[in-house]
């Protein structure tokens, strides 16, 4: 029976990889890469150099294929299926790379980024694979340092405070307003940068919400060379991440970031 680690790599630091990580980085025969494109080909490189940080050189074997393209176009009612979709086209790759390039008694492994668990589709698509029957094989997971704990440790602060709940969402939903009942909200996959609605500048911003009586962690490439690192109230703070993000996009063709806001007390 073919066997699949789905390994946590952490946010982008070969140092943050836990000890069970290389245990399972030693056991693979084969791992597994999906190639994003020229423009995102640094997180290609990426993942090999904490293969070669924590393998002996030419001791293993990388097959990459290409990812298929997703409708980032697609909003609304149509958001959910174009997701489904580009799921179901990865199921199609992950099936033939599991198929054409392990042997049946033979030990792959697919890389994630931050924790396996947290905003990735690489579980699912495993399971729709494994429904698909084409393949067969067991799987485990190996947790990761996610970009949200490493947002955190970098920026010196706690996740949650003292009988507070917090609450892990995306742009996309932040952009729909700020959650009820919660006043710690890490928000990930903002390409919007919907932040800004909550700056206070007496447009944007919402009465009762934003400016000085909010603050924001954000960090960009977190654990990398390129790491960014911004806090403080977002009337003032907010400004400069939309300016470091578009500089950052702007010469490296893609960015990777996330961010915790914070409303204070007595705010809300």
């Amino acid at each position: 029976m073919r066997k699949i680690h789905v390994i946590g790599i952490g946010a982008g630091d070969p140092d943050q990889l836990t000890l069970q990580a290389v245990k399972a980085l030693r056991s693979t025969d084969v791992f597994f890469l999906l190639d994003k494109g020229e423009v995102k080909s640094e997180l290609t490189g990426l993942r090999r150099d904490m293969l070669d940080a924590h393998l002996p050189a030419g001791s293993y074997r990388v097959v990459a294929a290409r990812d298929p393209e997703r409708d980032r176009a697609a909003d609304g009612a149509s958001y959910a299926p174009a997701v489904e979709d580009w799921r179901s086209a990865r199921a199609e790759i992950y099936a033939r790379l599991i198929a054409e390039e392990l042997d049946e008694d033979g030990t792959g492994a697919f890389l994630v980024w931050g924790d396996p668990a947290l905003y990735d589709s690489t579980l699912s698509i495993l399971e729709e694979v494994l429904a698909r029957g084409a393949v067969a094989f067991t799987y485990d997971v190996v947790p990761g340092i996610s970009s949200v704990s490493a947002l955190v440790a970098r920026h010196r602060t706690s996740l949650s405070r003292v009988a507070r709940p917090v609450q892990i969402t995306t742009g996309r939903r932040l952009a729909e307003g700020f959650p009820e009942g919660v006043d710690d909200v890490v928000v990930m996959l903002d390409a919007q940068q919907a932040f800004r609605r909550y700056a206070g500048d007496g447009e944007s911003g919402e009465s009762g919400v934003g400016g000085q009586d909010m603050d924001i962690y954000w960090g960009a490439y977190i654990g990398t060379p390129d790491e960014i690192l911004v806090s403080g109230p977002i009337a003032e703070a907010g400004p400069r991440i939309e300016r470091l993000r578009a500089e950052a996009r702007e010469r490296k063709g893609w960015i990777m970031d996330t961010y915790l806001l914070r409303r204070n007390p007595g705010d809300a």
